[in-house]
């Protein structure tokens, strides 16, 4: 053996000591070891990975099925000013006052309407020219309960209407 060998075991064995008292006074958490910054990054990169890996199953795309939606059945007809075509009733301006005021069939719950009307102000941003416009007739609603939907099964829900 030359010199440089011993300096080297002698290096190593203080080396190995110092270790060796740094992980004896280390702090420990709940009688576990602390972790060095490398031992957490690996952990946490090798945990990243697995989860990357596993995950990416899980965001596949997969076949949405019709014939489980549960829809809410629509009023027949609607108010006859716009054609039958929207299936709403407008009561107390277009349509007879008694008129339903739901948009729902078979519907066991609670309906709220509002009819507002007045103006409001638009700001031309680009030019900042300011303007007030009316609007009269307002129709918002809003439905909550119980209906039936379109695969004839009873559901809750809560819709609105603006």
């Amino acid at each position: 053996m030359n010199i440089q060998d011993l300096q080297t075991e002698e290096f190593a064995r203080r080396a190995n000591a110092y270790y060796q008292s740094r992980v004896a006074s280390a702090p420990t958490l709940g009688g576990l070891p602390a972790l060095s910054r490398r031992q957490f990054v690996r952990t946490a990169a090798g945990a990243a990975m697995l989860g990357a890996t596993v995950g990416a199953g899980l965001w596949q795309p997969r076949l949405a099925r019709a014939q489980d939606t549960h829809a809410p059945v629509h009023i027949p007809g609607g108010t006859p000013v716009l054609g039958g075509g929207f299936h709403v009733f407008g009561p107390g301006t277009i349509d007879p006052v008694d008129a339903e005021p739901s948009s729902i069939t078979d519907f066991n719950g609670f309906v709220g309407i509002a009819f507002i009307s007045g103006t409001v102000t638009r700001t031309n941003t680009k030019t900042g020219e300011v303007r007030t416009l009316p609007f009269v007739n307002s129709d918002m609603r809003f439905m909550q309960g119980l209906f039936r939907g379109t695969d004839g099964q009873m559901h809750q829900g809560a819709f609105g209407f603006v």
